[in-house]
């Protein structure tokens, strides 16, 4: 990657909106590059000064209903399409990605770990049009193997159909400035994605939740488990207990 292509994709990979592969090209060139590196620090030095608390705005009750009466209409709307057998007008689908920007934003909050933070953000992009599975499957053979070469680590995945949570799929996915592989699962019609990488000091399950989210974390068997959904925190609870089940 050049320097000139470093200026084009510098913002991209600052909001984590690059490939895997472009990223790794870029923080290769970054490592080499000492010009490159020092615009990446003054980016970085912007962006930290625009996220101070005194910059800050608090999302007040009307703005959070009014997004998710949003995100309820594009439910509505998606369910009205595939009923009647058209496509959904472009301007729905930009509304829709708006409300989803919006309702990232509005999970973000000071004083909150970034990682969890990098996994709601991940999980929300991935439920934009075209970017929740790279290998579509319900079979954990066909998943698993996907992802060799891909990763320096082998991600379980396990098959959990008969606990109600069905595996639909997985991809790549950059979070915390290095790679994970994300599981998809469903539950009904709630979609839970399973970031996953290698961990060490194995710990209890912790449980975090806000704007219509639930989260999810621990480390197990040498691995990082992120787990997020919309689906209510005691069903997610169930899930990763049989997740994590031997």
């Amino acid at each position: 990657m050049s320097c000139k292509e470093i200026r084009v994709f510098m913002d991209g990979y600052l909001d984590r909106e690059l490939d895997l592969v472009r990223s790794i090209d870029l923080e290769r060139h970054l490592h080499d590059c000492s010009e490159c590196a020092a615009l990446h620090q003054a980016r970085m030095a912007v962006r930290a000064a625009m996220g101070a608390g005194t910059l800050r705005y608090a999302a007040g009750e009307r703005l959070k209903k009014n997004v998710r009466a949003a995100l309820a209409e594009r439910d509505r709307e998606e369910r009205k399409a595939q009923r009647h057998g058209f496509q959904i007008p472009w301007t729905a689908i930009a509304a829709a990605a708006a409300a989803f920007v919006v309702a990232a934003a509005l999970w973000m909050r000071p004083g909150a770990n970034p990682v969890e933070n990098d996994v709601v953000a991940s999980h929300i992009r991935s439920l934009m049009a075209n970017h929740l599975m790279d290998v579509p499957s319900t079979d954990q053979h066909t998943v698993k193997p996907w992802f060799a070469g891909k990763l320096d680590f082998a991600p379980p995945v396990k098959d959990l159909a008969a606990d109600g949570f069905p595996l639909v799929g997985g991809r790549l996915d950059y979070i915390g400035n290095h790679a994970a592989a994300a599981i998809v699962y469903r539950r009904n019609q709630h979609i839970i994605n399973v970031f996953l990488w290698p961990g060490t000091h194995e710990g209890r399950i912790r449980a975090a939740g806000g704007q219509g989210y639930n989260v999810i974390q621990t480390v197990s068997n040498g691995m990082q488990y992120w787990v997020v959904s919309d689906l209510n925190r005691q069903e997610l609870q169930q899930f990763t207990e049989r997740l994590l089940a031997p």
